[in-house]
């Protein structure tokens, strides 16, 4: 389980070009932390964490979508 810190951390790694979203793109291009994202979220791909947890317009999502994801999945401590 995640807190709060350690997740905005995660984020931060994933959004490589530093817009405060993270892209589908990104998430495929650091599988180490898509694994992590995915098991905070109860996901099994980054497909479905979009999908599920608030696929934005654009095909990304922001630090507060993630983090209502994690706490949705009970894993914010």
């Amino acid at each position: 389980m995640a807190n709060e810190q350690e997740l905005q951390s995660l984020f931060n790694n994933l959004d490589r070009d530093q817009d405060g979203k993270v892209s589908i793109n990104e998430l495929f291009l650091s599988p180490g932390l898509s694994a992590i994202i995915s098991s905070e979220t109860n996901t099994s791909s980054p497909q479905e964490l979009l999908a599920r947890y608030g696929l934005g317009e654009d095909g990304s999502i922001t630090f507060e979508e993630l983090k209502q994801a994690v706490e949705k999945a009970n894993n914010l401590t």
